[in-house]
């Protein structure tokens, strides 16, 4: 059987790639040149290796290379997206609408909006964890110049009708952001056919380096007009500045390629099945029940809710051996129970009695066969 520790927690984390650190260790040591440095090989070889990454990126996701903005993660390029916006916009509007259950980091940017006069609308979802279409549409104001919502939840999985929120967004003339962090790399995301705005991606999501990551901003008329939250130097065509952040760039660049590949590949079909293979096998136990939408959901990841034992004692047992969560690791220092799952009206105790089991493609059977064994030990003894 597998040896320990198994990690099945790859929605807070995966491993980078040995072919992605590969990929970043010359820009570490030969290529260590600063991209903004333009006068010498030195820099244009970092900036050679930028382009490179950035089109690899835009390839990945159908964008265009202009249209990609680099971060250090998910985390900024939210703020740069809300913020950015709200505040070279808000002379159109001050209404923004965004779900209960995104990511902490779009609700506390929204929070932080209120407090600058913003008006925020949080959707409801469905037990499911779906959104009402109907609830989106009925929402909509003349001063609503700005909407939030997700492509997959991170600690569910479970996808929201993208194509279709774009659609009703634009007949009201309405910005479009979604965070894709967890579905690329599982998912094919193509921002022409989903009809976003903008849209964010964290390498450190799909097996590239943490600290990187990217605002999509679509090229529009017109203009889809941010105000920068980073002031400096002006790179990033003064919507980040900073000194660009080469090897992780390149790393991400190599990540992005390898993700395509995959969901390009049978392997895709395989991550599936181990999910449902343990998804199956833990459910048939009984007094357990899946958290969120049966099949509108990422094919690497199952959140179950455990009936009968206390949350803390399941996961301090599970967690000796193989690594999982029952919520977002940016909200697990403090032990609360999950916002997204009490959204789905759950209960305190039954949220936190709720564990979640993410897969990459670097998982294996023999895996998880190894973690239906140990789980199913837990529950009966």
């Amino acid at each position: 059987m597998s040896n320990y520790p198994i990690y099945l927690d790859n929605n807070a984390t995966t491993i980078c790639s040995q072919e992605v650190v590969n990929a970043m260790l010359p820009y570490f040591t030969n290529h260590y040149g600063n991209a903004s440095s333009g006068s010498h090989l030195f820099g244009w070889k970092a900036q050679e290796a930028i382009d490179i990454a950035r089109e690899q990126i835009a390839d990945a996701i159908g964008a265009k290379e202009t249209e990609i903005v680099f971060t250090s993660g998910a985390t900024e390029a939210i703020n740069l997206a809300l913020k950015g916006y709200y505040f070279a916009n808000k002379h159109k509007g001050n209404h923004i609408i965004t779900q209960k259950t995104e990511h902490k980091a779009v609700l506390e940017t929204c929070a932080f909006l209120e407090s600058q006069g913003a008006e925020i609308t949080y959707l409801e979802v469905a037990s499911d964890g779906l959104i009402d279409i109907e609830q989106l549409k009925n929402s909509l104001k003349e001063t609503t110049i700005l909407c939030a919502i997700m492509f997959a939840n991170n600690e569910t999985g479970v996808i929201q009708p993208v194509a279709e929120i774009a659609t009703l967004l634009k007949q009201n003339n309405t910005v479009f952001f979604c965070d894709a962090v967890q579905a690329f790399g599982k998912v094919p995301i193509e921002v022409n056919d989903l009809g976003v705005d903008m849209l964010c991606l964290s390498a450190h999501k799909f097996h590239g380096p943490k600290g990187v990551g990217i605002l999509y901003v679509r090229k529009s008329k017109p203009t889809l007009t941010l105000f920068s939250q980073i002031l400096g130097g002006g790179q990033e065509r003064n919507l980040r500045s900073g000194t660009l952040n080469v090897p992780g760039i390149v790393g991400m660049g190599k990540a992005a390629t390898l993700a395509t590949d995959f969901m390009n590949s049978a392997k895709i079909k395989e991550l599936k099945e181990w999910r449902d293979l343990l998804e199956n096998e833990l459910l048939a136990l009984g007094n357990i029940t899946l958290n969120g939408h049966q099949t509108k959901r990422l094919p690497h990841v199952t959140n179950l809710q455990f009936a009968n034992i206390s949350g803390d004692e399941l996961l301090k047992k599970i967690n000796k051996s193989i690594a999982v969560s029952n919520g977002s690791a940016c909200s697990s220092i403090v032990h609360k129970p999950s916002h997204v799952l009490l959204s789905m009206g759950l209960n305190e105790e039954q949220a936190l009695a709720s564990v979640r089991f993410s897969l990459s493609r670097f998982t294996t059977k023999q895996e998880i066969e190894q973690t239906i064994f140990q789980v199913k030990n837990i529950i009966n003894n």
